[in-house]
């Protein structure tokens, strides 16, 4: 596994036991009135709460995003969101992914199945769900199936990174027991927000988030498994030979997986993957982790615009031939 250098001085957190995080982290669904603001931005089409599995639960819906009056088939940006994969809801992501759909694409915003009920196997499930309900309805949106890019922030991010992943490499998918719903010529791209890609951080001194953390994401909370093993299934990093598309990342000195973002970053460019990083200093106070989702701030502002060009750049519109 790589080294990192982690430290308390880092993050201002050691250890943290996954109540705390959740407690930390914890965004509940909003109410009918935050949902109303979110939605604020008027040139987008809002389609709420689809059903992708077709059993009921909310853990299985996702949005879809779409920009109006849209000429054209556009690239489709899927996205997970955060909450140290104990907690979280698509809803809270409804203006970041509205302000991606301005940016001209299609944006499905979705919902998985979360610890300490359910582990790593079930979330990587629901994602391959949502990629297989994508292949199968996003051109009745506008969407180009064949021009996906996948991203997310912390926990969501690292779930983005490893479907990414699992679609280059047999071996992973094997484990999660998924068969890729997307073809990986149709992958073209991997947006990273402040999310972890490397578990290896997790066994460095000081690291933020406790080895339970590990245990909650394993079958039988990892008994009988021999963890740092068991962590290269979970590793985005670990799976990078066999091809990997572009990938957007965007991190900050503030951020709790700042040392994970750079030994990705580094991961990548040694395999000649083609990486852009938008990476702001300490001094930045308004890029605590996950902060790209507040759209006020002149750094997130920022983020949006790199990321609309870094979709139209991976995913640009097909060439018709006359």
């Amino acid at each position: 596994m790589r080294k990192s250098r982690n430290s308390p001085k880092e993050t201002g957190l050691s250890r943290v036991p996954v109540w705390v995080w959740r407690a930390l982290m914890l965004r509940l669904p909003v109410n009918d009135a935050t949902r109303v603001r979110a939605k604020s931005i008027a040139t987008v089409e809002y389609n709420l709460d689809i059903d992708y599995v077709g059993d009921g639960v909310r853990d299985h819906r996702l949005d879809v995003l779409v920009p109006r009056g849209a000429p054209e088939s556009l690239p489709v940006y899927v996205y997970f969101h955060g909450g140290g994969w104990t907690s979280g809801d698509k809803s809270s992501l409804t203006k970041y992914c509205a302000s991606q759909a301005e940016e001209g694409m299609i944006v499905v915003n979705a919902n998985y199945r979360m610890a300490t009920r359910f582990q790593l196997s079930h979330m990587m499930s629901d994602g391959n769900d949502v990629l297989d309900w994508v292949a199968r309805n996003i051109s009745e949106f506008g969407g180009d199936p064949s021009r996906i890019v996948l991203g997310g922030d912390s926990a969501g991010g690292h779930i983005a990174a490893l479907l990414t992943a699992s679609a280059f490499e047999p071996e992973l998918a094997a484990h999660y027991n998924i068969s890729p719903r997307v073809d990986r010529s149709n992958l073209l791209g991997l947006v990273q927000h402040c999310s972890i890609a490397d578990f290896s951080v997790m066994f460095e001194r000081g690291f933020v988030l406790s080895l339970n953390f590990l245990r909650i994401l394993l079958p039988a909370r990892g008994r009988g498994l021999h963890l740092r093993s068991a962590a290269r299934f979970m590793s985005p990093i670990e799976w990078l030979d066999s091809g990997f598309p572009p990938v957007f990342i965007t991190t900050s000195e503030r951020d709790y997986f700042y040392r994970a973002n750079l030994n990705f970053i580094a991961a990548l460019r040694k395999r000649s993957v083609l990486v852009d990083t938008l990476i702001y200093a300490r001094n930045r106070v308004n890029t605590r982790h996950t902060w790209q989702q507040e759209s006020r701030h002149p750094e997130s502002q920022e983020v949006y615009r790199r990321l609309g060009d870094f979709v139209r750049r991976v995913a640009p519109r097909p060439v018709v031939l006359a």
